[in-house]
């Protein structure tokens, strides 16, 4: 039988698996960490440093302030967790290391390209990953230069060939990322120093591993199209429906209409719709408005991220960050953190038509205070763009 569901049932369902559902802990532990990634399957990693880097974003979120401290321990040394290309670059629970086995037979090396250089350089490829099983865990710039090695590339993320070459055989499975220093710089070790041997030596066959990570992303999606839950670990959409199909016939999956979608929507078993009372403002790399689309048909919410773009053609700002209240989002803030001013700066913010503008503020500025504070920072301004700047300004000063 289809489940049948209206647009206010499925942002219930979407907001509840991704722990939205309940109230924020007094006092953040470990654990609750650990709990908050395997709910959401994984963490994208991004390192733009605007505001706070993406993944501490993403458990604030849902958990409230925490000593960040925690959340690198917990992934770089407890072994329950290890950096992989999953959506995007990310952090994911080691048992996930199986299921993507079949990604890092096919994984294509970066810079695009960088594959010709790795069949013309045999010897230098093995050299770096033996480097690496002698002295342990490695830096890109702790490797050697080679003769005839051109050592830089043109590339923003890949600038030099130790690093390009530590790249793709951690894409390919032969190393994984043994710890992040300070500079944010990997450290990269042998895999199997790395992921717990049950995970790493465990084989999953290709469709199998395919049908598990449609699974992971249903839970943690809880309701979503075949585009949605096929995004959630970057699987081409053609791909997941045939894996999709074979989870419904098997009772994994329960397909689903929800008002107003054109498309058919999967809903996992486990999902169920609940009162949601959010604060939260979401980072552009959050599961709930990652896949643009998804935030249009569940929210009305039309969210484009705009670092990339001049600023001349930006609509909102560089760094805008969705603000999550009660089950919709209903503005937008632009935030940068000034550490020489020590000072959260809302550079602009925007109110989403038909919302009770009051009540956004006054919960918006009470959630903004709690990251000033969980930044270390000593004060929380407002700027003047934007429609919402003047209301949020005067909440943030009562």
């Amino acid at each position: 039988m289809v489940v049948q569901l209206s647009l206010a049932e499925a942002r219930s369902i979407a907001l509840a698996a991704q722990g939205f559902d309940g109230p924020r802990p007094r006092r953040v532990t470990i654990r609750d960490l650990a709990r908050t990634i395997r709910r959401l399957a994984l963490v994208q990693l991004d390192y733009v440093n605007v505001v706070v880097p993406s993944h501490y974003q993403v458990p604030f979120s849902r958990l409230g302030p925490y000593d960040r401290a925690l959340l690198d321990r917990l992934v770089y040394r407890s072994g329950e967790f290890t950096e992989h290309w999953a959506h995007e670059a990310s952090i994911v629970p080691t048992e996930t290391w199986p299921l993507l086995r079949y990604r890092r037979d096919e994984h294509r090396p970066r810079p695009w390209g960088f594959d010709k250089f790795l069949l013309a350089n045999p010897a230098y490829v093995a050299r770096v990953l033996e480097d690496v099983r002698s002295r342990g865990p490695l830096r890109a710039d702790e490797l050697p230069p080679f003769e005839g090695i051109t050592h830089t590339l043109d590339h923003a993320w890949f600038r030099s060939v130790p690093r390009a070459v530590l790249e793709a055989h951690f894409g390919r499975g032969a190393l994984a990322i043994a710890a992040r220093e300070a500079d944010l710089a990997r450290r990269y070790d042998l895999a199997e120093r790395v992921v717990p041997a049950e995970h790493h030596s465990r084989a999953v066959e290709r469709e199998e591993a395919q049908r598990q990570l449609l699974l992971q992303g249903a839970r943690a999606h809880g309701v979503g199209t075949a585009a949605d839950l096929a995004d959630y670990f970057r699987m081409p959409v053609n791909d997941a429906r045939p894996r999709l199909a074979e989870l419904v016939a098997s009772g994994a999956l329960r397909e689903a209409r929800v008002e107003g979608w054109r498309e058919p929507a999967y809903v996992h078993p486990e999902a169920q719709p609940a009162r949601i009372e959010a604060r939260s403002l979401l980072s552009p790399f959050d599961p709930v408005v990652w896949f643009r689309p998804r935030t249009r048909r569940l929210f009305g919410f039309d969210y484009r991220f705009e670092i990339f773009v001049p600023p001349g053609k930006r609509r909102w700002g560089a760094y805008v960050l969705p603000f999550l209240f009660g089950d919709r989002l209903v503005a937008r803030v632009d935030l940068k953190s000034d550490r020489l001013a020590r000072r959260l700066a809302v550079v602009g913010a925007w109110l989403e038509p038909s919302v009770d503008g009051a009540a956004v503020a006054r919960a918006l500025a009470a959630e903004l205070r709690e990251w000033t504070s969980w930044l270390g920072l000593g004060a929380l301004s407002v700027g003047r763009r934007g429609g919402f700047a003047r209301t949020l300004s005067a909440a943030v000063r009562a």
